[in-house]
């Protein structure tokens, strides 16, 4: 795809003509058909949804019929209109706010929302009139990350059963289309869809089983801004301006706008021609593409905030969950760069919804993540050096424990070997709704797996100490934890012995007499290791007790992540592991 600025375009090729989709607050859609000669000219306009007449008091796509908004709070509603012009905003519940445009024609007012309920309306007024119906007033959550966050649920292992079953009008899901521009764009694709079996089957499965938790524990309307996009770095979805003082960031800026400044659009033309050829003899998979300039893409600094998230805020939110990492974590380096990147993406979020919003949206609203479950070859070394994905887990374990009201969901026993994208969806789903009960609800739930907390060493014994260990710790299925290792100062892991006693997991092995550090579940994919959980079927967070180098920057050389070809037929297996037993309202 290619993303045009000014105005706010993308173009979709065919082989000799390409479709250019145009969008702005003063239209819904435009189309235009591009011929792809040397000059880009022959352009014909057709419409599919039409044009606004300008002037006319418009709204973005998040607010429509069916929409939730956050319940006791003065939520944002803003849009377009002529400069100058009276608008009024009311909910059918008795409250109204009015505001006068400014001199771009934009507006925003504040408007006071009650406790859970509906169905309402709300009418906004200008020189012409908009009425939302069908409007519910509850909890209101934003979905972000890449593709694990979009994975749908129809495509997951309990989804078909899941889906058929969710007739919950009260649940509303706003997912948007992709889009990434170099420029913050005003609006999304996107409309509000009641939860019933088919949008429940085309919704993400995480935000789904997250949503439902939700609102059959607390009894109340959830809406979901679902905002996915695939194959995204964490660098995309903040501004560039807030990361120009990271080292690496600012490197592959420089990078990637060097490249986009040698681009050139004859030769990419050319190249699109010869691979179209090739595809349509059957020599090359896939329709081929425009090659862009690469600061116009998806993986720019600052492109899928601008198409994805500056468009929907200051939406009204209660907090934010998020399920990204994996193109953060193809190699050590990058997998340790989460530690700050991260609290700076949570950082911006909140403090800019807060103010955007004229203080409604809390300056620390919750926010909670999702660790990289386990991919590749399965486990097998006491402790994986180069796995980046374990760099990546422990990241998020510190971010968990530094930045306040934020928490880490672990999905480690949720992976493949085979699969980037497994298929065991639910637990994931669920553990994030634990955290929002607990920490933002204050219901009854445990909401963690055994945490690491303190170690101390007894001769030739390392004594760990965890908290969150719910109704007592166990093995996640018969026979002895095995996903521990144990290291002296030489800094040589081994496979240690395990015991759980009481609150403590008691380390030792007989190679090592002095022990110096204890790592557990250290690999890119420990998923199939016998691991430690409490009782309520919750696993422990794989982390280190040591702070040792996870590299050598003079000389570190990052191996490959060569992505498994998925054999014919292949299914996963989902890992036996113990239920989660917390009933709470609903039993899942």
């Amino acid at each position: 795809m290619i993303r045009i600025t000014s105005p706010n375009l993308w173009i979709k090729n065919s082989s000799n003509s390409s479709e250019m989709r145009f969008s702005s607050p003063f239209t819904h859609f435009v189309v235009l058909r591009i011929s792809l000669g040397r000059s880009l000219l022959s352009v014909v306009l057709t419409f599919w949804l039409g044009i606004k007449v300008f002037g006319d008091l418009r709204l973005p796509a998040i607010f429509d019929d069916h929409m939730v908004l956050q319940q006791r709070m003065a939520v944002p509603v803003w849009g377009w209109a002529s400069p100058g012009e009276s608008v009024v905003v009311s909910g059918s519940w008795g409250r109204e706010a009015k505001v006068v445009t400014d001199a771009s024609g934009r507006w925003m007012v504040n408007l006071e929302t009650p406790a859970f309920g509906g169905p309402y309306s709300v009418g906004v007024q200008g020189r012409n009139r908009v009425v939302l119906e069908n409007v519910m007033i509850g909890e209101v959550w934003l979905c972000a990350g890449q593709s694990n966050m979009g994975w749908r649920l129809s495509a997951t292992s309990e989804g078909f059963d899941d889906s058929a079953t969710a007739d919950l009008p009260n649940i509303r899901i706003f997912r948007s289309e992709r889009a990434h521009s170099p420029h913050p764009q005003e609006d999304v694709l996107a409309k509000w869809k009641v939860c019933n079996p088919e949008s429940a089957a085309l919704c993400s499965a995480v935000t789904f089983y997250f949503a439902r938790k939700l609102h059959q524990e607390l009894g109340i309307p959830v809406g979901v801004v679902l905002q996915p996009y695939a194959g995204t770095p964490i660098e995309g979805w903040m501004p560039k301006d807030i990361q120009l003082s990271d080292p690496r960031t600012l490197k592959y800026i420089q990078e990637m706008d060097t490249k986009s400044d040698n681009y050139d659009v004859e030769k990419a033309r050319q190249q699109l021609a010869r691979a179209t050829e090739l595809w349509k003899l059957g020599k090359r998979a896939g329709e081929p593409k425009l090659r862009t300039p690469s600061n116009w893409g998806h993986q720019y600094p600052g492109n899928i905030f601008n198409g994805m998230i500056h468009p929907v805020r200051p939406y009204g939110i209660r907090g934010a969950i998020w399920y990204q990492g994996e193109r953060n974590a193809k190699d050590l380096a990058q997998a340790a760069n989460y530690l700050s990147q991260l609290p700076l993406l949570i950082d911006y979020y909140r403090s800019s919804w807060n103010e955007l919003s004229h203080g409604a949206v809390a300056r620390d609203f919750p926010f909670y993540f999702v660790q990289l479950p386990g991919w590749l070859q399965d486990q097998s070394e006491p402790m994986e050096a180069d796995a980046a994905w374990a760099v990546s887990r422990e990241m998020m374990r510190l971010v968990s424990n530094s930045v306040k009201n934020t928490g880490v969901a672990v999905s480690v026993d949720t992976g493949d070997s085979i699969l980037l994208h497994p298929v065991d969806k639910k637990p994931i789903g669920l553990r994030l709704a634990y955290l929002a009960l607990k920490e933002t609800y204050g219901r009854d739930f445990v909401h963690y797996g055994p945490r690491y907390r303190s170690h101390e060493i007894k001769g030739d014994t390392f004594i760990i100490t965890f908290d969150s260990i719910g109704s007592g710790m166990k093995a996640g299925r018969k026979g002895k934890l095995d996903a521990f290792a144990i290291a002296g100062e030489d800094r040589e892991f081994v496979w240690a012995d395990a015991k759980i006693i009481g609150n403590q997991v008691v380390v030792s092995a007989d190679e090592v007499r002095n022990p110096a550090a204890v790592r557990y579940a250290w690999a890119m994919n420990p998923t199939k290791r016998i691991l430690l959980y409490n009782q309520e079927g919750i696993p422990a967070s794989p982390f280190r007790t040591d702070d040792w180098p996870l590299f050598d920057e003079a000389s570190y050389f990052p191996s490959v992540q060569d992505k498994p070809k998925k054999p014919e037929g292949y299914k996963q297996v989902i890992t036996k592991r113990p239920p989660m037993t917390q009933k709470g309202v609903a039993q899942e």
